[in-house]
């Protein structure tokens, strides 16, 4: 093996550039020569690949975003794309493909690997943290901090109102933003997908706080769990209280990573190139009880990650 490839897809994540770097810089120590693909496998397909050295990756660890950009690929869905995707490979004679993103690119990976034997490794990168065999992805932790910080400057105005607001959190099918975030923030309710629930319940725990005194409240939605305008409307009209709902949306991705994102990223990232240099392929990196660890990437799409349901049981005892 001499020559490397790494992109960027789907949804950018705090923490990418820090794995990218880390690729880089980890493959050019072991006498490997690193291909930048920019905006993921669009990029692929359309060859748009430079070489990159040590200066390519300077100054990027603390940015958020992705130096080497992200895209969607429709024509990537397709054999004839991931044909095309392969055939530019070759032609700029990359042996293997470090892929960073969530599971719709690992899945494109593994396709890519399976169709035209490319090896492939994958690092999970995005902020939802709904990836299997990972207790986190990157940009999950920044992420949590970034909603954190909202959750205390609505505070300060619900406070100043005496207001009931509604925050709604990214995380598609998942609940790990709102659930962490929610915790750390003292959220009276967390609405989260995985967990049903009752809006009557959400109601009657408002107006019990009120009874006691308590003249504003913070109730987080997951964005897969239903929408905060909708449920704003129907809490404002069941309990009178004077209702704002606050959607977070993308101020979620940006921002400088955390020191948490961008050491989980360094290591995923020097892993990724020793499984490559191990002979290794269609794996996916993961952290799990601190340690870095690598699974098969087809059996962990095929895994269910599970909430901690303990931790959801806590916020609710907490927030009595």
């Amino acid at each position: 093996m001499k020559r490397i490839g790494v992109l960027t897809s789907g949804g950018d994540a705090p923490g990418m550039n820090s794995a990218v770097r880390a690729v880089v810089r980890t493959a050019i120590y072991h006498g490997l020569e690193v291909v930048g693909i920019e905006r993921g496998y669009a990029g692929l397909i359309n060859g748009e690949m430079r070489l990159m050295n040590l200066s390519s990756v300077g100054d990027i660890v603390h940015r958020g975003g992705t130096v080497l950009r992200t895209a969607r690929s429709e024509a990537f869905r397709t054999p004839q794309g991931r044909a095309q995707a392969a055939d530019n490979l070759r032609k700029m004679e990359v042996d293997a493909l470090v892929v960073i993103g969530g599971d719709g690119s690992f899945r494109g990976a593994t396709l890519l690997a399976n169709e035209h034997g490319i090896k492939v490794i994958g690092i999970p990168g995005t902020i939802d943290n709904d990836i299997p065999c990972t207790d986190y992805t990157i940009g999950f932790d920044t992420c949590v901090n970034t909603v954190l910080d909202a959750i205390n400057k609505i505070r300060d105005t619900a406070t100043s109102h005496e207001r009931t607001f509604i925050i709604e959190v990214m995380g598609r099918r998942a609940g790990y933003i709102a659930l962490q975030a929610g915790l750390a923030g003292g959220a009276e309710s967390i609405l989260i997908p995985e967990v049903p629930f009752s809006l009557e319940d959400v109601v009657q725990k408002l107006l019990r706080g009120h009874a006691r005194g308590k003249l504003h409240s913070i109730i987080l939605v997951a964005e897969g769990a239903g929408s905060a305008l909708d449920i704003g409307k129907y809490i404002e009209e069941k309990t009178g209280f004077d209702t704002r709902v606050t959607i977070l949306g993308h101020i979620q991705r940006g921002g400088a990573p955390s020191a948490f994102d961008r050491v989980l990223a360094a290591r995923m990232g020097a892993k990724a190139v020793e499984l490559l240099l191990a002979g290794e392929s269609k794996k996916m990196v993961g952290i799990v009880s601190e340690q870095i660890k690598d699974f098969d990437i087809e059996w962990a799409l095929q895994q269910k990650k599970e909430i901690d349901l303990e931790v959801y049981k806590l916020a609710n005892i907490l927030s009595i």
